[in-house]
């Protein structure tokens, strides 16, 4: 295609003159990982669903489609992905989607990005193109590479083309509120955790706990009855002001801290506001960013089990992903060098 060979002409020449090329779509998540730098890419030539098997329920499509195009698609055959990407705006495209690797309130229960990849086609730092993967679950060559790409912020190659698995929606969803202290969520959470409840999405925020339950009628009445709570009436656009970061919570200019946990991890006590999410694996923190706050804040998370990233806003010379172990950034280091040996794409954008 055009597109593509456009595309290999500014990475050929980029990587004979080092310089720095910066792969961006809508450019919604500008915000995200270290500074951006270097010669805009646009992603956006290269659009387009290639592919959709409804039946397989595997969906292909190129980097630079539309994210609200694929899940339109989708929900006209009542299915969606299931991670439930968050957008940050209108012009969010399916490769950065996939590159940013992000997954909203569903995540804990369905999967998170990576798990939905299927198969790649990427285009490496000396201007070839390589494919990844396939189109079934069950396809093992490359599929771990394509699952790579999940998350790299574009540090590896140019995804051109993804292959992702996709889900039919619930037949029916519901969602409780509970007026319930931090301690005692976390407790019901674990507690329903081990249950076999249709629970999709949860949040704990100010004193409050929100469950959403999806799936089979009988299931969530079931579970409703079971559960207790207060029904909330028209509860999408709640979930939605979540997974795109809308919700008051998030309001402001503090900087905000997202920590991975073990779900079981008790209360995290570092003088700031937090919003629990995943049964309690995800916390987000309202918290201050130089480096004394931020030393603090990653090793409260290291001594649980779990990471600390500067998500949004703050200091970002404090280093926005938790520092790797050196084992771990031997391994980032070889994979770089093996997909864009010189170094040209979205440098310092992870680390």
């Amino acid at each position: 295609m055009q597109a593509i060979e456009q595309f290999k002409e500014q990475v050929c020449a980029a990587a004979a003159n080092k310089r720095a090329l910066r792969i961006r779509g809508g450019g919604t998540k500008d915000w995200y990982g270290q500074a951006l730098d270097g010669e805009i890419l646009d992603t956006r030539t290269h659009t387009g669903i290639v592919d959709y098997e409804p039946t397989e329920l595997v969906i292909t499509a190129r980097c630079g489609t539309p994210l609200a195009e694929i899940e339109a698609v989708l929900a006209e055959r009542n299915q969606m992905l299931a991670f439930e990407p968050p957008h940050f705006g209108a012009g969010a495209t399916f490769g950065g989607a996939i590159a940013a690797g992000l997954s909203g309130p569903r995540r804990a229960n369905s999967g998170a990005a990576r798990d939905f990849v299927l198969g790649a086609t990427i285009m490496d730092g000396k201007g070839e193109v390589l494919r990844f993967g396939g189109q079934v679950m069950k396809n093992v060559a490359g599929y771990d590479v394509s699952r790579l790409m999940a998350g790299s912020l574009g540090t590896l190659g140019l995804l051109l083309d993804l292959s992702v698995k996709v889900l039919p929606r619930a037949f029916r969803e519901t969602t409780l509120r509970f007026d319930i202290s931090e301690i005692e969520a976390l407790r019901k959470l674990n507690e329903w955790g081990g249950q076999p409840l249709p629970i999709s999405a949860s949040c704990w925020t100010g004193g409050e706990l929100t469950l959403r339950l999806s799936g089979a009628q009988a299931a969530v009445d079931a579970a409703v009855k079971s559960l207790g709570g207060q029904v909330v009436e028209d509860a999408d656009p709640f979930w939605a002001s979540l997974r795109e970061q809308q919700h008051a919570f998030f309001a402001g200019e503090t900087a905000l801290w997202r920590l991975s946990v073990p779900s079981t991890t008790g209360a995290i006590v570092l003088g700031g506001a937090q919003l629990i999410e995943w049964g309690g694996a995800q916390r987000w923190l309202r918290a201050d960013s130089d480096e004394a706050s931020a030393q603090a804040i990653r090793a409260t998370a290291a001594a649980c089990g779990g990471h600390a990233t500067l998500f949004r806003g703050g200091d970002k010379r404090v280093g926005v992903f938790q520092p790797l172990a050196p084992a771990v950034a031997k391994i980032h280091a070889r994979l770089k060098a093996a997909f864009d040996p010189a170094h040209i794409f979205n440098p310092g954008r992870m680390y």
